[in-house]
């Protein structure tokens, strides 16, 4: 029987929803540099704008929009301050094991951008069986949990084991390992869903979603369970401030609802006090490494939801994040990596010097 982990959520989460102030920095900062990023702060729907039709409004989600394109986005030859910051995982290996040295690590990765390619269609983003692969062994080797804004269900379908831990849903959707970890006694039927009363409105706004959007080609609507998602990567851009009126006349009407912004993607998203960041502590403490010095967290991310992840571990001074992009952008994660295929070959250096030192 999967029991829901209701002390645990008592004690870590504010039931309260957030200030206004708040919901100005849910989902973090995509990390570019320039002055255009700070439009992203404007991504709240308010009554005072729409009193004046909400123009103004508008005219910041798409400026929020663009600065995150790639091709406005610089590529990392053109910013070697910021690799001197940011330096790659891979360079940086022996020193990254040098850190984590005498403590038990705890791997987090991202899906989307991270495990698997960002592709047109969000419903073909496979990883690779080499990838999988790779992945199976790391669960042998460390806790390991996937963390993706994807409903829980939708990701595990891409990923396929069933030794990991899953987050969906941006962390609103916590699974433990089903069988094959040796991790599985410390979580036995771990189930936490901080945002199940949202659960109809979700769905209410994702289906209005669906019919708002018909008229904008290349637009896709997802139901992520706990989240829904408005896809514009195949809409042209001079398309996107109609898609931004037609999400914006929707969302007016729930006021318990926020809009965040991932790589060519809006989020719709409960206000409530909880996201990737969250998550991992939750994580923690339920493997029994709450206020733990001997643990060291690895959290591998694109996106600027990853953010509150790499936020906490930095504010903690405990573990290391490391972000998957191939531009310079703001950021709090430790290191980086440039794509996917970097990714792989990080973990399977992690999985080959445990190995090595666990005598295997």
């Amino acid at each position: 029987m999967v029991r829901y982990i209701e002390e645990n959520i008592t004690k870590m989460l504010e039931t309260k929803i957030i200030s206004k102030s708040e919901v100005l920095c849910a989902g973090g900062d995509d990390g570019d540099t320039s002055p255009a990023t700070k439009v992203f702060q404007d991504f709240q729907i308010n009554e005072e704008d729409v009193g004046r039709g909400g123009g103004g409004l508008i005219r910041s989600w798409v400026d929020s929009m663009r600065a995150c394109s790639p091709s406005h986005l610089k590529p990392f030859n053109n910013q070697s301050s910021w690799i001197k910051e940011h330096p790659s995982a891979l360079n940086m290996f022996e020193e990254i094991l040098h850190e984590s040295e005498g403590k038990q690590i705890v791997m987090f990765l991202d899906y989307d951008g991270t495990l698997s390619p960002i592709v047109d269609d969000p419903d073909r983003a496979f990883m690779s069986n080499k990838m999988r692969n790779t992945v199976r062994k790391l669960a042998m080797c460390f806790p390991t949990v996937i963390v993706s804004g994807r409903s829980r269900e939708k990701v595990y379908s891409f990923v396929k084991l069933t030794e990991l831990y899953y987050a969906g849903s941006h962390g609103m959707d916590i699974k433990g390992p089903e069988q094959n970890s040796k991790y599985k006694k410390k979580t036995q039927s771990l189930l936490c869903q901080p945002a199940t009363e949202f659960l109809p409105v979700i769905s209410e706004v994702y289906m209005k979603l669906v019919e708002k959007t018909k008229s904008i080609q290349g637009a896709k609507v997802e139901n992520n369970k706990f989240c829904a998602s408005v896809h514009f990567r195949c809409v042209n851009e001079n398309k996107w401030s109609d898609l931004a009126h037609l999400v914006r006349s929707v969302l007016k009407n729930y006021p318990k609802l926020m809009l965040t912004q991932g790589r060519k993607v809006l989020e719709i998203r409960p206000i409530i006090k909880w996201d990737k960041g969250k998550a991992l502590e939750f994580l923690l403490e339920s493997l029994g490494y709450e206020n733990c010095t001997h643990v060291f967290p690895i959290y591998i991310g694109d996106d600027r939801t990853d953010e509150d992840a790499f936020k906490i571990l930095r504010d903690k001074r405990q573990g290391l994040g490391i972000l998957v992009s191939k531009y310079a952008k703001e950021t709090n994660a430790s290191y980086s990596l440039q794509e996917p295929d970097e990714v792989m070959d990080f973990l399977e250096r992690l999985v080959e010097w445990k190995n090595l030192t666990s005598g295997e």
